[in-house]
């Protein structure tokens, strides 16, 4: 999901703040989707996604570098966290310093890093008043434009009106591009009729009762929990 929000978009402005939040809240909801992680059982007490801690499934490695530091984080944290909280550890924003051994570091340059190998994106400087910064620009606008084309048809010729009927990968990257402030850029290629529609359903699935959602939507938990971290932020 990272990835794809990466590629799909281009490797996003240097200067957006909302991109690495994001991209740790993406690495969480990938790891649910994969089985690894899970929200624990509503009580009494705990009904909000927000107030429900994160559990590990299973630790097996998915082969993936930034999902496996990730799982190792979540395996040895001593105690149990919510999917907000894990989102401001893996981003480094806590005060406690015996936290700050949970940060992911340069994950935006990770992923774009691989990205780099598949031939997917390529290297490339960019130059500002005083100093030259690295960039990532698409190389196989190809790719780019298949995951574009998901997302955009997501809300458009794929589109049901109905939440649980909706595919949860892409129910994620619509969170996710919602949550890293890139949604405009994705559906900005579209004509201005086709736009103002995708972007009034899109608005329907973000502001949607994520609690409902997520109890009527078989393993979307951590991506509402995800949407309803952004929304509170």
């Amino acid at each position: 999901l990272s990835c794809g929000l990466v590629v799909g978009l281009g490797y996003p402005s240097f200067w957006n703040d909302c991109l690495s939040p994001g991209l740790r809240g993406g690495i969480l909801i990938e790891l649910a989707l994969r089985g690894r992680i899970h929200l624990e059982p509503l009580t009494a007490r705990k009904k909000r996604l927000l107030d429900r801690k994160v559990l590990l499934k299973s630790a097996a490695p998915t082969g993936d570098v930034l999902l496996d530091e990730t799982l190792r984080h979540i395996k040895a944290s001593e105690s149990t966290e919510t999917v907000q909280t894990w989102i401001e550890l893996l981003t480094g924003e806590t005060w406690n310093p015996f936290k700050l051994q949970y940060q992911l570091r340069n994950v935006r340059e990770r992923v774009a890093k691989g990205l780099v190998e598949k031939g997917i994106l390529t290297t490339g400087k960019q130059s500002f008043l005083l100093f030259d910064m690295t960039t990532h620009p698409v190389c196989d606008t190809t790719e780019k434009q298949r995951l574009l084309r998901k997302l955009q048809d997501s809300v458009l010729e794929r589109w049901t009106g109905d939440l649980r009927r909706m595919d949860r990968r892409l129910l994620a990257l619509l969170v996710l591009a919602h949550a890293s402030d890139v949604l405009e850029k994705a559906l900005g290629s579209l004509e201005d009729t086709q736009y103002e529609m995708a972007m009034s359903r899109a608005k329907d699935v973000l502001e949607a009762d994520a609690e409902l959602a997520a109890a009527q939507g078989r393993g979307t938990e951590v991506i509402w929990a995800v949407l309803a971290a952004f929304s509170r932020a």
